[in-house]
């Protein structure tokens, strides 16, 4: 059975990119090339979170993820980033949202989830969301990243 690993980070840097990296940094995935998909757990796989990644494989290696994201340069702003998940026992959904309120990014989650479902004849029998909120304090840029990361990485050649 594969492992879909719901990791956090919060990154501060000068410049956005690198308050991204930062925050890709502080969930242990900043060293694979991201591929982003569309959201559906295959039917073989078990979701769990995890403070941060372990060795998932050589640098420069392809990861596919789901991934919620939001940046600020705004001193004071919080943001935050959601990815709900729903799963039973076949395929499930990831959905995910972002923004400056965290009470309406977990909102949005939760009703991109029952819509998702409402689409599908699968069974859920379990739903989950992940939030990470941080609030942007001095200079540069804060950005707060929830990522589902699927297995281990696989080569981009």
């Amino acid at each position: 059975m594969s492992i879909i690993r719901v990791v956090r980070g919060v990154g501060t840097a000068p410049t956005e990119m690198a308050s991204y990296d930062a925050a890709l940094a502080a969930a242990n995935i900043h060293n694979y090339n991201l591929v982003a998909v569309s959201s559906v757990v295959p039917a073989d796989a078990t979701v769990e979170e995890v403070d941060v990644a372990p060795d998932l494989g050589p640098a420069g290696n392809r990861l596919t993820v789901v991934e919620a994201r939001e940046t600020t340069s705004t001193p004071g702003e919080t943001v935050v980033a959601g990815l709900g998940w729903a799963t039973g026992s076949g395929p499930g959904l990831f959905y995910e949202a972002s923004g400056t309120d965290e009470d309406a990014v977990h909102t949005a989650v939760i009703e991109g989830l029952d819509a998702g479902r409402g689409l599908r004849e699968w069974e859920f029998d379990d739903e989950q969301v992940a939030l990470t909120a941080a609030e942007h304090e001095g200079d540069g840029y804060t950005t707060v990243v929830t990522v589902a990361a699927y297995g281990d990485s696989e080569s981009i050649f």
